[in-house]
């Protein structure tokens, strides 16, 4: 086990920048043994602890001045069950390594998020997503973990064993223990096929019912300023594999998505008043395309260009009205918003906190690009989110409190219950957990 005083050089920050920590120590175990013993010495020394992944969240959930553990040595897949189709992986394993490997052996996931870099349980613990008619989020998937509780023991959890542990923890914000394991479901590998074209935000809105039961995984992109959406549907397809081409693959998704859309928040960032202008050139400058591949090459793509982000779960019967209240809201406040808006939608699950928990979902999720001033666009979509009803992802920024989640999530007491039991002391509390779940 490698640990790490704090010193000079100590200070942990996230992805986006926005978060940074002093840890007291921080301590990579190599085995589920050591983590344990990590536990139970930091309960020792009067120390809280928190696990963290890549720092993919924009919230201060893995932050904390005592025990930071670092799951890096903790990867690999553990075992194939091909007769139950699941796949049980370690914690730290990275979504990228994931989704390679489980292609090598001919399988993947059902559904995934737009982005692979962060850890299985980072990924899950916040409730990461997707879009999808039918498929969930990461931590629908699951089928099993193993979680390391306050005084150090490891639980298995599943249906079957510990399942009002495993309804939580699959969702569990780092408040129940540290996850060790993942067992998610898996299938044969398949193929997708894409369809990305522009359309008019208005068309969007008006045919989304339609879009949204036509598609398996819809969603959509609408830039703020214009009344242009980018959108993206993925379906099965029985082939044969078209994938984009590498120099279409670099155009696109490198030079336009990344370099030049780079350029633009650079722009943006340093003359606000231009910011209508590059909009209306953004939304424009993606044509339509059409590609079939294996899932994590559709489903995900590089993220290179750094931002922050806030995104609530509305019911997705409000999305329509939602949206449009969120677009009068930027067309008469004088904000310069050089990110689009990102819209998409989830079946209701059975996860206790997830943000799809018992009801059909659509998400809204608004950015701004790192080092721009967020909190006025912010605070004014978060108006319109929580009118409706909106649940925050666990991992991005809000302001919500533990008094406003337990009115939007009815299993809210049967979490707080559960870590009642599991962690009396709050060895895994931190100022952010305090606030979303309360002391």
């Amino acid at each position: 086990m490698v640990s790490t005083a704090s010193g000079k050089n100590g200070t942990w920050r996230n992805w986006g920048g926005n978060v940074s920590a002093r840890p007291a120590r921080q301590v990579t175990p190599a085995s589920v043994e050591e983590l344990a013993a990590a536990v139970r010495r930091a309960r020792e020394d009067g120390l809280k602890v928190k696990a963290v992944g890549t720092g993919h969240s924009f919230t201060s959930i893995a932050a904390t001045d005592g025990v930071l553990i670092r799951p890096q040595l903790l990867t690999g897949i553990r075992d194939i069950d091909r007769t139950s189709m699941t796949v049980t992986v370690e914690a730290g394993t990275p979504l990228k390594r994931l989704n390679a490997a489980l292609a090598r052996e001919g399988l993947s996931l059902t559904n995934m998020g737009d982005i692979m870099e962060q850890t299985v349980s980072g990924a899950t613990s916040t409730g990461t997503h997707g879009t999808g008619r039918e498929s969930g989020s990461i931590a629908a998937q699951i089928r099993a973990l193993e979680l390391v509780t306050a005084d150090g023991s490891v639980l298995t959890c599943s249906e079957q064993e510990n399942p009002d542990v495993f309804a939580a923890a699959r969702v569990g914000l780092g408040a129940l223990g540290v996850v060790t394991a993942l067992t998610f479901a898996v299938e044969p590998l398949f193929l997708l096929t894409a369809r990305e074209e522009p359309m008019p935000l208005e068309r969007v809105l008006a045919e989304f019912d339609q879009l949204w039961a036509e598609n398996e995984h819809f969603e959509f992109y609408w830039f703020p300023h214009t009344g242009s959406t980018n959108t993206k549907r993925n379906n099965r397809s029985a082939g044969p594999e078209r994938p984009v081409g590498r120099l279409a693959g670099w155009f696109e998704d490198e030079f336009l998505s990344n370099g030049v859309f780079q350029l633009a928040q650079w722009a943006g960032r340093a003359a606000p008043a231009t910011v209508p202008a590059i909009a209306r050139i953004s939304s424009r400058a993606l044509s339509a395309r059409t590609y079939t591949d294996i899932p994590y090459k559709v489903f995900t793509s590089p993220r290179r260009v750094r931002f922050v982000e806030m995104e609530y779960a509305v019911p997705r019967a409000a999305l329509t009205e939602t949206l449009r209240e969120l677009k009068a809201v930027v067309d008469r406040s004088g904000l310069r918003v050089s990110f689009p808006v990102e819209v998409r939608t989830a079946p209701a699950d059975d996860i206790t906190l997830s943000t799809a928990s018992g009801r059909d979902s659509a998400y809204i999720a608004v950015h701004m690009f790192r080092g721009t001033p967020y909190q006025a666009y912010f605070t004014a979509a978060e108006r319109v989110l929580t009118a409706h009803e909106g649940r925050p992802h666990w991992g991005k920024v809000h302001t919500r409190d533990a008094d406003y989640l337990a009115r939007v999530y009815p299993r809210f007491g049967e979490f707080t219950a559960l870590r009642d039991r599991l962690d009396p002391e709050r060895l895994f509390q931190n100022d952010y957990v305090r606030r979303v779940l309360g002391a």
